[in-house]
């Protein structure tokens, strides 16, 4: 794929953000997974020569976080942490009744291209295991009832409400909020009561970090 004067426009500014350029390669490898839909060859290559980095440097990065993937990905992306907490809490559940629902297994694209499946090990959001997100945004609490809803609601072109942060608008729409390029969502609140009650607790009582420790 040959990126637009556009993206290229929008690649100059991400690095103009970073005393040294190599900074600048974890949210370019988000822009161009914003416009193909996954880190492609010609994406690797289209960062490499911004950052005057070689094609294996680059492909080293973008192998290494799960984020980024190597492969075109549905219009949405469907997060299931099974990690401790969330999967015995109901994650596991979720997980066995989405890939039944799909016909889909981890780091899979429905025949549709619609969804694309992952296990997750962690979505540091414990407090309100069991934790799903769609295109990254949270869907806290989560239930096999109201995940399959989402995922049907979905499937007829309608709009799902996240429990915290932005309304999931598609994968490719995350990747430009996070590559820097559209904040308009970057904003919203993702920290609740519920999320606090630790540090509140903490306060109340009087604790403290020992001196020195941040």
């Amino acid at each position: 794929m040959e990126f637009s004067d556009a993206t290229h426009k929008k690649a100059l500014t991400i690095i103009a953000q970073y005393p040294e350029s190599r900074s600048a390669l974890l949210p370019l490898l988000h822009l161009v997974q914003s416009e193909e839909g996954y880190v492609s060859p010609d994406g690797i290559a289209f960062c490499a020569d911004l950052l005057d980095l070689t094609t294996a440097e680059v492909s080293a990065v973008s192998t290494f976080y799960t984020m980024y993937k190597r492969h075109k990905t549905g219009k949405h992306h469907v997060g299931v942490c099974i990690n401790t907490m969330c999967g015995l809490l109901g994650g596991d559940q979720i997980w066995n009744a989405l890939t039944d629902e799909l016909d889909a297994g981890h780091d899979e694209t429905t025949r549709d291209g619609m969804f694309t499946l992952e296990r997750i090990e962690c979505q540091a959001a414990c407090t309100h295991a069991p934790v799903v997100t769609f295109d990254w945004e949270f869907f806290d609490d989560a239930t096999v009832e109201n995940v399959l809803d989402a995922v049907n609601t979905l499937k007829a072109g309608k709009k799902i409400k996240a429990t915290r942060g932005a309304a999931p608008r598609g994968l490719q729409h995350t990747e430009k909020v996070l590559a820097g390029v559209d904040e308009k969502d970057a904003d919203e609140p993702v920290i609740d009561e519920k999320m606090l009650a630790g540090l509140k607790q903490a306060k109340k009582l009087g604790h403290t970090l020992p001196k020195g420790e941040v």
